[in-house]
């Protein structure tokens, strides 16, 4: 159960922040094997006063158009199998919307099981 955290700049296109959700749950799907149906996410457009960015970190040149993932999941996946994450949800967000493979940041945040309730106060993947 992944649980997305979108952040971007405010879109001059009001659907632009739902189409990148659809593309990164699409990878979701196709990288890691999330299930159908288990799409979480928040999406959130900021204003240029908060939404604050090195341009230049790690030598990568950032532009307004970052795009800012945080994605909490179960724990569990191998180094290979998050890379090709990362490769297919930059990629498909260059292919589909013209975002620049620099101005994808991502970030995972892995988590045991037990640590999720879906609802009813119960956790549901704990043992």
């Amino acid at each position: 159960m992944p649980l997305v955290r979108i952040d971007i700049k405010k879109h001059q296109d009001p659907t632009h922040a739902k189409r990148v959700g659809q593309l990164i749950y699409a990878a979701l799907r196709s990288a890691i094997g999330v299930p159908e149906n288990d799409n979480f996410q928040i999406l959130a457009e900021h204003d240029e006063h908060h939404f604050i960015f090195d341009p230049h970190y790690l030598g990568i040149s950032r532009t307004d158009n970052l795009v800012v993932i945080q994605i909490t999941l179960s724990e569990g996946r191998t180094v290979d199998q998050k890379k090709l994450l990362y490769t297919t949800i930059a990629e498909s967000l260059n292919a589909e919307l013209a975002i620049r493979l620099e101005d994808v940041f991502i970030n995972l945040v892995e988590v045991k099981k037990e640590n999720w309730s879906f609802g009813h106060g119960i956790a549901q993947y704990a043992l």
